[in-house]
């Protein structure tokens, strides 16, 4: 009986916390003036580096096994990294497209949809793909490729880019960083 009460108000207790943080999260997010400030440009060629097979075979190749896998380690958590970059970055853009959704300009509520339509699917693509990231972490002699996020990343993009320039003309968007 004892453990079943400890059990509920911890259960009670988290519920709590992840509520505040969920709050204070949304209303932080309806402070930001300009969303497109949030965005953090992505190096897209380091990117493809990394989640090519090609040098990964090429490492394996050359480094001894022990080598191998404490770089191979080091290359995931960097995906991992731009894995995450992606993902913020998407849900920036959704706040943005349910924001342009609102225009009365067909072209723009269009361009809008299209926008919030690719976001969420690169955000669903980034858990799947952090998921296989960490279990590549736990195994790092398998292959893992995080193709689809860089190709829906690239269609998002270019999604954001359009919007922006429906909206604004004068304005580039950019969410990769200039080579």
């Amino acid at each position: 009986m004892n453990l079943a009460i400890v059990i509920v108000i911890a259960a009670a207790f988290a519920l709590g916390i992840i509520l505040h943080l969920a709050v204070a999260q949304s209303l932080q997010a309806k402070r930001t003036p300009h969303l497109a400030v949030a965005i953090r440009p992505i190096d897209m060629a380091a990117f493809r580096n990394l989640i090519n097979p090609a040098e990964d075979e090429y490492l394996r190749c050359r480094l001894p096994p022990h080598r191998f896998r404490g770089v191979r380690r080091q290359r995931l958590r960097a995906m991992a990294v731009y894995v995450h970059v992606a993902a913020s970055n998407a849900a920036v853009l959704v706040r943005v497209g349910e924001a342009a959704l609102a225009s009365g300009d067909a072209r723009i509520a269009g361009a809008a949809q299209q926008l919030v339509n690719d976001a969420l699917l690169l955000r669903r693509n980034t858990t799947v793909a952090l998921a296989r990231i960490y279990l590549a972490l736990a195994w790092p002699n398998s292959s893992f490729a995080a193709v689809r996020v860089v190709e829906r990343y690239e269609q998002l993009s270019g999604a954001a880019m359009l919007l922006g320039r429906l909206q604004n003309p004068a304005v580039p968007v950019r969410l990769s960083a200039r080579l």
